[in-house]
C-alpha cells in the first residue's frame, strides 16, 4: 500500500488536504544538524542520511567550524557567525525548531539529530527512514532508543573513517535513556533540553534507534571534549552541559565502560539490545508543555551495566 499523505492537525504548516509527493510515493523526510567541528564523522553523517532520505535533503547548520569539517560536503550548509547574540542552547535549539518550521511547508517530516548521532529504522520492518516514516503515518513526534557505542580501548584499534561502514567496526553500546531524544517530528513543535525534549507528546519507538558515536573512538572523543571543554571555559558556551567536564574525566569514563564490556561479555552478563516495553513506557517525563527524555547523565549512565551487543542486521547500516 502506497502512502497516502498524513492527517491534518492544525499544527503543521501546509495548506489543509494537500500532500506533497515525492514522485515514489513515499513521505519526503529532511536532516537537519548543527555542527561545529565535528570532524570526519560528519561526512558520514550526511552520506548516511542522504541514503535514507535523498541526496538533496540533508542540511547542515555550520556554526563557525574552523576544522575543514563543513567545506565541500555534497548537501546544503548554512552557515552562522559566532552565536553570541543570546546563549548558546537557547540559540541552538531555536534555528534548529525555527529550520524545522520552515522545512515543514516542504517536507513531511523532518529527522533532527547532532553530528555523530545516526537513527536507523528496524531493517527487519523497514527499508529505510522513508518507509519507517510511511509506515508512521499520523504519527505526530517519535522518539528513538538511544544508544551510546562504546570502543573497546585496546581491543578495537581506532574507527577508520575511509572504511565504507563505522558501525561495523564496533560490537558493544549502552542504552541509555536520557539519549531517546524526539528526533523525528511532522509537526511544528519546539525541541529543548539540547534536543533531549520537545513542546509536544511523544515517545521512544520500538523500532527507530539512533547510534551515538561520541564515545566509538578514543581518540576523537578527545579531540572533542578538549574541544568543547575549551569553548565552556572560554567563550562560556554550553557551561551547564557536559561540555564543561574536564577531557580527563570524559576519557576515564570510557577506559571503564571498555572494561565493563570485557568482564560482562566474558561473564555472560550481556544485557538485551530492545528494552522491554515497560522500560520504554517510563523514559519519558512530562512537565508542563514539555515531554523530554530522562535518565542518568551519558557519562554516569556509561560506566553501570547492561552493556548490549549491537545486532549485525544494524551494524551494517552505516
Amino acid at each position: 500500500m502506497k502512502w497516502r499523505g498524513r492527517r491534518e492537525t492544525g499544527t503543521e504548516p501546509g495548506p489543509a488536504g494537500t500532500t506533497r509527493s515525492s514522485g515514489d510515493g513515499l513521505p519526503r523526510v529532511a536532516a537537519i544538524t548543527m555542527s561545529r567541528d565535528s570532524g570526519p564523522v560528519l561526512r558520514h553523517w550526511v552520506e548516511h542520511y542522504q541514503r535514507q532520505l535523498g541526496a538533496e535533503d540533508v542540511f547542515v547548520i555550520d556554526d563557525h567550524s574552523v576544522d575543514g569539517s563543513t567545506e565541500e560536503l555534497p548537501c546544503t550548509v548554512l552557515r552562522l557567525p559566532y552565536l553570541d547574540k543570546y546563549s548558546f542552547e537557547p540559540s541552538r535549539m531555536g534555528i534548529l525548531s525555527g529550520l524545522a518550521k520552515s522545512l515543514l511547508f516542504a517536507y513531511d517530516a523532518v529527522l533532527l539529530a547532532d553530528a555523530d548521532e545516526f537513527v536507523v529504522a528496524d531493517p527487519a520492518q523497514h527499508a529505510s527512514l522513508r518507509h519507517f516514516a510511511a509506515a508512521r503515518a499520523g504519527t505526530d513526534v517519535a522518539g528513538v532508543l538511544g544508544y551510546n557505542v562504546i570502543h573497546r580501548v585496546g581491543a578495537e584499534p581506532a574507527l577508520d573513517f575511509d572504511a565504507p561502514s563505522l558501525l561495523r567496526q564496533r560490537e558493544f553500546a549502552r542504552f541509555t535513556p536520557l539519549m531517546c531524544k524526539p528526533a523525528l517530528k511532522w509537526v511544528d513543535a519546539d525541541w529543548a533540553h539540547a534536543s533531549h525534549g520537545i513542546r509536544h507528546p511523544f515517545a521512544p519507538d520500538p523500532e527507530l534507534f539512533m547510534f551515538h558515536l561520541k564515545f566509538a573512538d578514543l581518540g576523537q572523543l578527545e579531540l572533542l571534549a578538549e574541544h568543547r571543554h575549551r569553548a565552556a571555559v572560554v567563550e562560556g558556551r554550553a557551561v551547564k552541559s557536559s561540555w564543561s567536564r574536564p577531557t580527563d574525566e570524559i576519557v576515564e569514563a570510557l577506559r571503564t565502560a571498555a572494561a565493563h564490556v570485557e568482564q560482562a561479555e566474558a561473564q555472560g552478563e550481556l544485557g538485551r539490545f530492545r528494552p522491554g516495553p515497560k522500560k520504554i513506557a517510563s523514559i519519558v517525563e512530562n512537565e508542563g508543555d514539555l515531554w523530554r527524555a530522562t535518565g542518568a547523565g551519558q557519562h554516569l549512565a556509561l560506566v553501570r551495566p547492561p552493556y548490549v551487543r549491537i545486532p549485525d542486521e544494524l551494524r551494517d547500516l552505516f
